[in-house]
């Protein structure tokens, strides 16, 4: 009796230390991610905080157009030193176009073409060719992007300066913007190329994790490979597909390095209304803006103004982030249903 009471008392005690040591761990864990917030918190309220006099200055004007934004920036770096002097004056609507019109088309050619290469290497490419492309993939999907970069404004800005841009075109546009092979065309380009391998891995791997009887059934009513993808596993992984659009749209919104080197780097708006040569003229998003101008942020007014190009971009990839939950929702919600 004496020993099976002692075991008991033992176990307890383990018991006891088990449930003490799971304890400390989730106190440890809580910290830490509560930790991760409160530093997320305290960096979006110190960007808006910053940003604030920008935006005050402006109002909504400061989304508008009007004027050169070059020359509007210079003016708030070459602003008095007296605070109650401090030049704000900024219509920003240049910057966004850009921002806008390089990650909107970049991530709609980007889906297409993601979709269609990951339907490819997980149904129809040949054993010895996947092995090849997968690794590949994820490659280029962590090559850095200054590289790319680096490969635009040595190769394609130069092809696209000898053979796209003809004398003729430089002189319809001359008295508004010099064109020299940076363009929103090569950005467009490039941003496309980085953002691709990224879309292509997570929809692999979502088309992998599709059931085979899913395939297999529609197979059996007699339906092509090509349309059972279609029908079944691409209905299946729309979730997955907004996240890797939400993921490649954060990546597109956030490149600097490389759009600061083969974009332009100049605050323009480039024209519809210019044929072809529209996508021929430099423009400069919201990042590469930010990066091209670091060494002015000791400037108060001016460094103001990089956090209000910051503060717009946070902005941004939170609306994103809440469109692709929500979206990701829906569709996993009709998902369960069909199943």
């Amino acid at each position: 009796m004496e020993a099976a009471s002692f075991n008991e008392v033992d176990l307890q005690e383990q018991t006891l230390e088990v449930d003490r040591t799971d304890r400390r761990v989730e106190l440890l864990l809580g910290a830490l991610a509560s930790t991760i917030l409160l530093l997320i918190a305290g960096m979006i309220i110190f960007v808006f905080v910053k940003a604030l006099p920008s935006f005050t200055h402006n109002g909504l004007a400061w989304f508008g157009s009007g004027g050169s934004v070059d020359d509007q920036l210079m003016n708030i770096f070459n602003s008095p030193a007296e605070p109650e002097n401090y030049v704000y004056h900024l219509r920003a609507w240049p910057l966004l176009y850009a921002t806008i019109l390089i990650t909107g088309v970049a991530v709609l050619i980007s889906v297409v073409f993601s979709v269609l290469s990951g339907i490819f290497i997980v149904e129809f490419a040949p054993e010895r060719l996947r092995k090849t492309i997968e690794p590949v993939v994820k490659l280029l999907a962590a090559v850095p992007s200054v590289i790319y970069g680096l490969i635009g404004i040595l190769v394609v800005v130069p092809f696209v300066a000898e053979h796209l841009i003809s004398e003729g075109r430089k002189e319809s546009v001359a008295y508004v913007i010099q064109l020299d092979g940076t363009s929103i065309l090569v950005g467009v380009f490039i941003l496309t190329i980085m953002i691709c391998p990224i879309m292509i891995a997570i929809i692999v791997d979502a088309l992998r994790a599709v059931p085979d009887k899913w395939v297999e059934g529609a197979a059996a009513l007699g339906v092509n490979r090509w349309r059972a993808m279609r029908t079944v596993s691409l209905r299946a992984i729309r979730p997955a597909i907004v996240a890797a659009l939400v993921l490649a749209t954060a990546r597109a919104l956030g490149e600097a390095i490389m759009l600061s080197m083969v974009a332009g780097s100049v605050g323009f708006a480039p024209n519809p209304l210019d044929g072809f040569t529209f996508f021929l003229e430099p423009a400069r998003p919201l990042a590469s803006t930010i990066v091209d101008n670091a060494e002015g942020l000791s400037v108060a007014p001016f460094g103001q103004t990089m956090y209000a190009f910051a503060a717009i971009l946070l902005i941004s990839s939170a609306f994103l982030s809440f469109a692709g939950w929500a979206a990701r929702k829906s569709f996993s919600r009709y998902t369960l249903g069909a199943r």
